[in-house]
C-alpha cells in the first residue's frame, strides 16, 4: 500500500512534542511491513545540518496563494526505508522557531498543505491514502475534496486525519484564509469551513476527512463531550462512527535501558543494579542530596496548565515536607518556570529544575528517578508514562485520556497494576496518591520491585498500533470500511447512509454544559511555615476570640420587602388619601367690564375730593372696603 504522511514535525529532524515521535516511529514500522511510506515535512531552519547535507533536490515549482506565487522546492532524504520530502521555502520556514513567528501561521501552513498536494504528480507518487496529522496539515483533506478531487490523479485518494491534541486547532480570520487558499464564499457555512465566525484548520479536516483517528481510545470518547471537546464535540458526535482511538507506541529500541548509551549504567528487568547507579549520578549532576534511600519524582515535558502543574503548585510545600526529591525538565509558561525556580532555591538539595529541551538529560531522568508524575488536566495519549514504565520508573498519573489506557493503579488485594492513579482533578487527591507510592517504596520493597519489573516487560511498541492503522487504511481503499471490525463498537442502522453521504453536520452543535472543576487556590508554604502551622492556628484562634468580645453588635440586616407587602402599602396610602378633608377651592377671579372700571375710578376721585385737608386717616370700615 502507498501511504503519504503530512505533518509539521517528525523525529529525528524536528520536534516540539509527541506528534514528532508518532510520525517518526509509525512511518518506519509500516515501511518494514512492506508498504511504500513517504513523509512530507516543512524544511525548517532548525533542521540539523547533518540531515540537510544528506538531502537531494528533486524538483521545484510555484504555489499560487491568492494573487501571490511562491517558490517551493522539494528535497529528499531516505532513512529507515522511508522517503522524507522536505518543502523548502525560506520565507515561510527559514525562521528561528517553527511556530508562532510572524503572525502568518495560516499562510505558512496553507502554503504547506497546497504544496504537498501539488508536489505529488511531479514526484510521480499517487498514494492510496494521505494521512494528515494535526491542524497544520488540516487543509490537506479539505483542499483535496474541494479543489483537487475532480482531477483524475487525485480522484481515488482517501484521507485520514489524526487529532494529536484537540486544544490546538489553527483558528484564523475567514478573509485571510479565503484569500490565501482561494476558497469561495459558499464554503464558509457552519456545515463546511466556518466555525464560530472563524476559519478553523482542525474543523476543516474533521469535516472533509474520510476517517478520523486520535491517539488513544479514551481520548476518542472524551473529545465527544463538552468538557474535552473544545467546541468541536458536536461535530465529532455527528461523525462518531468515523472516529477511532488508536493508542500510540514508542520506539522500543531507542528507549531501552539495556542498550541506552545516554544513561550512566545499563540495566534490565532481571538486574536493576544499574538503575541505582543512574540514580546516584543524577542526584550528583543536578545538585541533589546523594542518598539512595530518598525516592526521586521526575517530570519531563511541556510546562503548561494542561499538564496539571497548578496541582503541583498547590501542594509543593507539603510534598517537600516528605522524604522525597523532585526533578523537572521542560520549557513552557513563565508561571511554572517561576514556580520551579522558586522551589529549587527554597528547598535546596531536594528540588532540581532545568528549563531546556535536552534529549540526553531526559533519558537520564527516566532512568535515575524512582517515580514519574503526570497529573494532567487532559492527555490525548502521553508518551512519557510509557517511557517511564520502560525504564522501571513507576508512574503516578491522573486517570484521563491515554494515561487511563496505559497505567493501572496497583491493587493490594489482587496484585494487579503497574503504577498509581487518581481520578479527580484535585491537588489533595494527588498528594494522597504520591504519599501512597512513597509508602510502598519505603515499606514494601517486594511490591515496588514487582511494579518495576512489570513496567519494564510491557509491550509499548508500534506493532499492535500499526496493525490497527493498516486495518483502517485497507478498509478505506477497499471501499468496505466496517466500523465494527476496526473498533468493536456497535454499528447502527444509519451507517450505510453515513457512508453514502458523509459529513452531514447539524448546527448549532449539541453541547452539554460541563461541570467546571474547582481551581485550587495557589499556596506556596515554606518549610518554616509548615513547621509553625499548628502554633499559628492556635494563636489565630485566641486572637479571634478576643476580637469577638470587643466587637460591636452587628448592624441588623435590612429587611427585603416582598412584592405583596409593597402592593399592600400602596393600597393603604390610596385609601388614606380618599378620606382626607378636601380643601375648598379658591373662587375664580371675576373679570370686570370697562364701564365698571370707569365707574369705580370716578367714585374714588369723588371720595378723594370730599376728604378734609390734613385730617388723620380714618380707619377703614367694611363698607369702605
Amino acid at each position: 500500500m502507498k501511504i503519504l504522511f503530512t505533518a509539521s514535525e517528525c523525529v529525528p529532524f524536528i520536534k516540539t512534542g509527541g506528534l514528532a515521535d508518532v510520525v517518526g516511529a509509525l512511518a518506519p514500522v509500516l515501511a518494514k511491513q512492506g508498504h511504500d511510506v513517504r513523509v512530507m515535512l516543512p524544511l525548517y531552519a532548525a533542521v540539523p545540518k547533518q540531515y540537510v547535507d544528506q538531502m537531494t533536490h528533486v524538483t521545484d515549482f510555484e504555489v499560487a496563494l491568492g494573487w501571490r506565487r511562491q517558490y517551493c522546492g522539494i528535497e529528499l532524504l531516505e532513512k529507515d526505508g522511508v522517503k522524507f520530502y522536505f518543502v523548502d521555502n525560506k520565507f515561510y520556514f527559514g525562521r528561528p522557531y517553527i511556530y508562532g513567528m510572524g503572525g502568518d501561521e495560516y499562510e505558512r501552513f496553507g502554503f504547506f498543505c497546497r504544496a504537498a498536494l501539488n508536489a505529488l504528480p511531479l514526484l510521480d507518487f499517487q498514494p492510496d491514502v494521505i494521512h494528515a496529522h494535526d491542524w497544520q496539515s488540516g487543509m490537506v483533506p479539505a483542499l483535496l475534496k474541494i479543489q483537487y478531487a475532480h482531477l483524475p490523479f487525485f480522484a481515488n485518494i482517501k484521507t485520514m486525519f489524526t487529532i494529536h491534541n484537540l486544544q490546538y486547532q489553527g483558528v484564523f480570520g475567514i478573509r485571510e484564509v479565503q484569500d490565501v487558499l482561494g476558497l469561495g464564499d459558499s464554503l464558509w457555512t457552519d456545515d463546511k469551513l466556518e466555525c464560530y465566525g472563524c476559519a478553523n484548520f482542525m474543523k476543516a479536516a474533521l469535516v472533509y476527512s474520510d476517517i478520523i483517528t486520535t491517539v488513544s481510545p479514551s481520548y476518542a470518547e472524551e473529545i465527544q463531550t463538552a468538557y474535552y471537546g473544545e467546541r468541536l464535540d458536536g461535530l465529532l458526535r455527528a461523525r462518531k462512527h468515523e472516529v477511532f482511538g488508536v493508542l500510540n507506541g514508542i520506539d522500543m529500541e531507542d528507549y531501552n535501558p539495556a542498550t541506552d548509551a545516554r544513561i550512566p549504567a545499563e540495566y534490565t528487568a532481571d538486574d536493576l543494579s544499574g538503575k541505582a547507579k543512574c540514580k546516584a549520578e543524577l542526584q550528583e549532576k543536578l545538585g541533589l542530596t546523594v542518598d539512595p534511600n530518598v525516592p526521586i519524582i521526575g517530570m519531563v515535558g511541556r510546562l503548561s496548565s494542561q499538564k496539571g502543574l497548578d496541582l503541583v503548585d498547590y501542594i509543593i510545600g507539603d510534598l517537600m515536607s516528605e522524604n522525597v526529591q523532585l526533578v523537572v525538565l521542560g520549557m513552557g509558561e513563565s508561571r511554572y518556570v517561576n514556580l520551579f525556580s522558586w522551589a529549587e532555591g527554597e528547598f535546596k538539595g531536594k528540588v532540581a529544575a532545568r528549563f531546556a529541551m535536552d534529549h540526553a538529560l531526559a533519558h537520564q531522568i527516566y532512568a535515575g528517578c524512582d517515580m514519574f508524575l503526570m497529573p494532567s488536566q487532559f492527555e490525548p495519549c502521553g508518551l512519557s508514562q510509557l517511557i517511564a514504565l520502560r525504564y522501571g520508573t513507576v508512574p503516578i498519573v491522573r486517570e484521563t485520556g491515554g494515561l487511563r489506557d496505559t497505567v493501572l493503579s496497583y491493587n493490594e488485594y489482587t496484585g494487579d497494576g503497574n503504577g498509581f492513579t487518581f481520578f479527580n482533578y484535585n491537588a489533595n487527591d494527588m498528594l494522597n496518591v504520591i504519599n501512597r507510592a512513597i509508602d510502598y517504596y519505603e515499606n514494601h520493597k517486594d511490591v515496588w520491585h514487582t511494579l518495576q519489573q512489570r513496567g519494564m516487560t510491557g509491550d509499548y511498541s508500534w506493532t499492535n498500533s500499526s496493525k490497527k492503522y493498516m486495518e483502517l487504511y485497507e478498509g478505506l481503499v477497499s471501499g468496505r470500511f466496517d466500523h465494527d471490525s476496526a473498533s468493536n463498537q456497535e454499528k447502527t442502522s444509519s451507517d450505510d447512509d453515513a457512508e453514502a453521504n458523509p459529513v452531514v453536520v447539524p448546527y448549532p452543535y449539541e453541547k452539554e454544559e460541563p461541570e467546571a472543576p474547582v481551581k485550587p487556590k495557589r499556596v506556596r508554604r515554606t518549610k518554616e511555615q509548615i513547621a509553625a502551622d499548628k502554633a499559628a492556628k492556635e494563636a489565630e484562634k485566641a486572637a479571634k476570640e478576643a476580637a469577638k468580645a470587643a466587637e460591636a453588635p452587628a448592624k441588623p440586616a435590612r429587611k427585603r420587602r416582598t412584592k405583596a407587602e409593597i402592593e399592600t402599602e400602596k393600597a393603604a396610602k390610596a385609601a388614606a388619601a380618599e378620606v382626607t378633608t378636601e380643601v375648598p377651592a379658591k373662587p375664580a377671579r371675576k373679570r370686570r367690564t370697562k364701564a365698571e372700571i370707569e365707574a369705580d375710578k370716578a367714585a374714588k376721585e369723588a371720595a378723594k375730593a370730599d376728604k378734609p385737608a390734613r385730617k388723620p386717616r380714618a380707619k377703614k370700615t367694611e363698607t369702605q372696603e
